[in-house]
């Protein structure tokens, strides 16, 4: 039995290898770092801001099921880092009817800069999304 594959939009090799090393050095762009599902190694990744939507905040992939996701999804928690906070969080995955809720938010908030992501992954259950739950008191600086 095969498993199934999930599309994926690969990052290229600029962004891969020269502008997201230089963000996450500088700073300048959010990042989720999460451990990883096979090194088990802790992991950073750049990401856009999360989507607030009525009082709650979700990561929302793009890309579809990206090692960020598969990551996360392994771990089930993960730790936001912007502005110098760091939020760790539960990781919760939306389905269904609430997830395409979210989509849909999404691709209106970031319109174009994401339409081609849409173009090439269409259907919204391949885009997976999180509910970031935060862990009381477990925001830090730094």
């Amino acid at each position: 039995m095969t498993a199934t594959r999930h599309p994926y939009i690969r990052p290229g090799f600029f962004m891969t290898y020269v502008a997201n090393p230089i963000m996450k050095r500088l700073g300048i762009v959010p990042t989720l770092t999460v451990r990883g599902r096979r090194s088990g190694k802790l992991l950073t990744v750049p990401l856009g801001e999360p989507l607030d939507l009525d009082g709650t905040r979700y990561l929302v992939s793009g890309r579809g099921n990206t090692h960020w996701v598969r990551n996360l999804r392994a771990a089930g928690r993960g730790e936001f880092r912007f502005h110098g906070l760091t939020q760790p969080f539960r990781a919760v995955e939306v389905e269904g009817a609430e997830r395409e809720r979210i989509v849909a938010a999404y691709r209106a908030r970031l319109g174009r800069s994401v339409n081609s992501y849409f173009a090439r992954i269409p259907d919204p259950a391949e885009h997976p999304v999180f509910r970031m739950e935060p862990i009381e008191g477990a925001t830090t600086s730094g």
